[in-house]
């Protein structure tokens, strides 16, 4: 054996290795993950009225955030292809003060709209 060889085989070049399929796994909600919950319609018009704001002035949240997956009205809804852009989102956040900080978020799309 020569001092430039190696023991190891080489890899063939061109050829790229297939890669493995992508799996899509369950979400295990976490202990830093806040609830998420989907408010009615009778509830938006609530909440929106309660902070004299409107719609458009609110935080955004996308529709693939993982954190929605702890709502099980929103899996239901998602499944049924409810038409979902627009609803309110309600975050409860613990907090050693408040006891819960409760935030809104207007579910968009991914496209940015």
């Amino acid at each position: 054996m020569t001092p430039t060889s190696s023991k190891r085989p080489r890899r063939a070049r061109g050829k790229k290795s297939a890669e493995p399929p992508k799996v899509e796994r369950p979400f295990v909600a976490h202990l830093l993950v806040p609830p998420h919950e989907l408010l009615s319609e009778a509830e938006t018009k609530e909440v929106l009225a309660t902070l004299g704001s409107t719609i458009e002035r609110l935080p955004k949240i996308y529709l693939s955030d993982p954190g929605l997956k702890t709502d099980p009205k929103f899996r239901a809804a998602r499944e049924a292809r409810e038409p979902l852009k627009g609803r309110l989102i309600r975050v409860r956040r613990p907090s050693p003060t408040a006891g819960a900080a409760v935030a809104y978020r207007v579910l968009i799309s991914t496209t940015g709209d």
